[in-house]
């Protein structure tokens, strides 16, 4: 039985999951014929249309294309312009990341936690200095903690470990829940915060790349200290045109390296590319953080600095990029270590629902459930 259904719904829900018409016919024969309304697609047709370009299949009975808005705001630009469309990859994370924090919210009530004082206690006006030695101080990330670390990819572990430490549900992920076919795209967006006084939450673009997590993190959690709720495609060299992307990114930066201490470690003689990796060894972070600092320091030009910029992407670009993974460590990560704590042993408890938990946690089979549970020290 066929259904009926308007070509420009066919149309819309294609763009939206950012696929040609050829492309989908491929893989779905027949596609071209009902986009263009010669036929039209029985319902296990259409539901398979859905699947192929993640939209809920009730849209595609609407009398018309709806407009989709990102549901929290929007700091994102493009050639300084606002970024209109959300791919379902985006939204479909941002609706799974609010579902996993309303959940710890009403746990951290049931449980009486405290409510978190860093959240909302600056505003735009704070100084920049004054309000990143805040934040150093609270996650315990000064820079003679770091130096006693190897590299900065394992100071980006301790920064994260810290901040759940703090109370902040940390989210990083590079695909739509455990789905590694739905890779996220860092040029839609690096990043989000989800501000809330108990379970304040931050979500990192895993899919970007690594030497560029570290800066996103600070800059989210910026937005936490805060109190703005944002979505984010700001990198270390950017300049937003948003007075809150701006002071979150000046904030991030000074986070990070200070530029006290830098001017202390600058060695004016040395080579531009040696003494950008001997500082990001001496701050463990990455190369293109100091860049940045660098500018800011007065010793690049802008111009320069683009210039230093590009050449270190491309250069970090060639570098062999490990694949795969452990599940089992990886998991954790993409949903917060401090969530999945808190949803197995809820759920162990039975006060949530184990379909519940293997929602919010990715998970399919009780075994894998149950591991995941030991990894993390809930179930013995």
């Amino acid at each position: 039985m066929r259904v009926f259904v308007k070509k420009e719904l066919l149309t819309w829900a294609r763009e939206r999951a950012g696929l040609s018409t050829a492309t989908l016919a491929k893989r779905l024969p027949g596609f071209d014929a009902w986009e263009q309304g010669a036929r039209q697609p029985t319902l296990k047709q259409l539901e398979a249309v859905a699947r192929a370009t993640h939209t809920p299949v009730g849209y595609l009975f609407l009398a018309e294309p709806p407009v989709e808005h990102v549901p929290i705001p929007d700091f994102r630009t493009v050639a300084d312009a606002g970024v209109r469309r959300p791919s379902p990859d985006l939204l479909d994370t941002i609706y799974s990341c609010q579902e996993r924090q309303a959940w710890y919210r009403e746990f951290a009530r049931a449980e009486g936690l405290s409510t978190l004082s860093f959240v909302a206690s600056v505003d735009v006006n704070e100084d920049i200095v004054r309000a990143a030695t805040a934040m150093r101080t609270a996650l315990g990330f000064d820079i003679s903690a770091r130096r006693a670390m190897r590299t900065w990819e394992e100071a980006l572990r301790r920064f994260v470990d810290q901040a759940e430490a703090l109370g902040v549900l940390v989210m990083a992920s590079g695909v739509v829940g455990s789905n590694t076919h739905r890779v996220l795209d860092p040029n839609e967006f690096r990043g989000f915060a989800l501000v809330d006084d108990v379970a304040p939450l931050v979500f990192v673009n895993a899919a970007d790349s690594k030497s560029a997590q570290m800066f996103t993190m600070a800059h989210e959690l910026a937005h936490l200290w805060l109190g703005q709720s944002a979505l984010s495609d700001v990198g270390p060299v950017s300049a937003p045109v948003h007075a809150v992307e701006r002071w979150c990114n000046q904030v991030a930066a000074e986070f990070l390296v200070p530029l006290k201490s830098l001017r202390a470690e600058y060695r004016r003689t040395a080579a531009l590319s040696d003494e950008c990796r001997r500082l990001a060894r001496v701050f463990k972070v990455s190369t293109l953080v100091v860049i940045r600092r660098l500018h800011d320091l007065g010793k690049l030009s802008r111009d320069s600095m683009w210039a230093a910029y590009t050449a270190e992407i491309e250069r970090l670009n060639e570098l062999v990029r490990p694949s795969g993974g452990d599940f089992y460590l990886t998991q954790p990560a993409r949903v917060s270590k401090r969530f999945a704590r808190a949803v197995i042993g809820h759920t162990l408890e039975g006060h949530t629902l184990y379909r519940d938990a293997f929602r919010m946690l990715g998970v399919s089979r009780v075994e894998t459930f149950q591991e995941l549970g030991r990894n993390l020290g809930v179930v013995a």
